[in-house]
């Protein structure tokens, strides 16, 4: 009987072994939408009425005003004239206790109040890259996680994952050499997806974008990392505030033949031509303005439009799922 039982044992362990070998070195071969906000609810558990992605965060107002050269290059009525702006600044992830001053992306999202009820919104994070080149490797990459947090894996199975799959590993890899900033108004915030733009002479152009601050970027020291407190960066962004707006330059980074223009893991080359498309400027924070706004970076306006970047794709969805529970206060 005793030999019998450890032989199940044994086929249980090795049953349990070559499953999670098998999850950790390859990405599913499919990934939806609600696959996304169940593997969330794992991560950062129930929640209800809260976002799904980037739970944590803080709303802001200001303007946006368009630079003579994005009005001379683009046939776009985002740069017609000077627009209101709604921002959200949040932490990545569904918890909405976050650590602030861990090493993690961070997110700027956007809504452009424009003529004719029109709107365009952005949506960008702290890191130029994301987390893998489709949507089935970053949502292999979270339930590896979430499969280490509840003791049915290990580290050595993530780092097994992410060799088979590299384009996954380059995001951890850049927050683990880049300090996270200061504040929220004192970090670049990237676009990392690709869009299309309407040229004056009608010819479509590809870009990514990013935000800069004018200020130029601050980082928390390793010692402020040990010491602040889980949550200062909405305390410090009204604070800041008080001394007058906080001003943003919109880079559009302009791609050349041959750059990848799906894959939003792979940065551009430094040296494409950079266009300062206008100036975002963040009058003040707190309230509730940016709680009912779904911010969808694929929702455009004329003269953009979206790539075919299936980690962009999946985002609409998602969001849509996001927005609808929450409004259910689910």
């Amino acid at each position: 009987m005793q030999t019998t039982t450890t032989y199940i044992a044994l086929l249980s362990a090795l049953s349990f072994s070559a499953a999670a070998q098998q999850v950790s070195i390859q990405a599913p071969q499919s990934a939806t939408a609600n696959d996304f906000i169940e593997v969330f609810k794992q991560l950062s558990g129930e929640h209800p009425g809260v976002r799904k992605g980037h739970a944590k965060g803080v709303c802001a107002l200001g303007s946006f005003e368009p630079s003579a050269t994005a009005q001379a290059r683009f046939d776009t009525p985002l740069f017609s004239d000077q627009a209101p702006i709604t921002l959200r600044f949040s932490m990545g992830g569904g918890n909405p206790n976050a650590d602030e001053a861990a090493n993690a992306p961070r997110g700027m999202a956007v809504m452009f109040d424009l003529d004719n009820n029109r709107q365009h919104k952005i949506a960008g994070l702290t890191t130029p890259m994301f987390a893998g080149k489709n949507p089935e490797q970053f949502l292999g990459l979270l339930r590896i996680n979430y499969a280490i947090a509840q003791g049915e894996a290990t580290s050595a199975d993530r780092k097994a994952y992410l060799e088979a799959n590299p384009e996954a590993a380059r995001q951890g890899e850049w927050l683990q050499s880049h300090q996270p900033a200061a504040e929220y108004t004192s970090a670049n915030y990237f676009g990392i997806h690709t869009f299309y733009t309407t040229l004056t002479n009608g010819e479509l152009q590809a870009f990514r974008w990013t935000l800069v601050p004018k200020a130029g970027e601050t980082l928390l020291t390793e010692q402020e990392q040990k010491n602040l407190p889980k949550s200062f960066l909405a305390k410090r962004l009204s604070e800041r505030l008080k001394d007058g707006p906080v001003e943003y330059e919109w880079h559009w980074q302009l791609a050349k033949e041959g750059d990848p223009i799906n894959d939003p893991s792979q940065v551009w080359p430094k040296d494409r031509e950079t266009i300062n498309v206008g100036t975002l400027k963040i009058t003040e924070s707190g309230g509730e303005s940016c709680t009912p706004i779904n911010f969808d970076p694929n929702q455009v306006t004329d003269g953009i439009s979206t790539s075919q970047d299936p980690v962009l794709q999946i985002r609409s969805p998602a969001y849509a799922i996001s927005y609808g529970k929450r409004l259910q206060g689910q």
